[in-house]
């Protein structure tokens, strides 16, 4: 359908986006910018085309990097 829905409360709206401009040019990857520990759970794709595909993928954030 061309967007994300990030559910409620989530504070993903800034922080996720496609990394394909046009995702219907069967790349709907998305991208997870600064990544906090509680960004950690389960998170869902669902592409609709001509059927609908889910997938679930487990996201685990220990914490964060050292800085250089």
């Amino acid at each position: 359908d061309h967007h994300v829905n990030y559910g409620s409360g989530s504070g993903l709206q800034d922080r996720v986006a496609f990394v394909q401009n046009d995702p219907g040019q069967h790349d709907a990857s998305i991208r997870l910018a600064d990544l906090q520990v509680s960004d950690t759970g389960t998170y869902q794709c669902r592409v609709k085309k001509n059927t609908v595909a889910v997938h679930e993928v487990i996201v685990t954030v220990q914490g964060e990097p050292p800085r250089p």
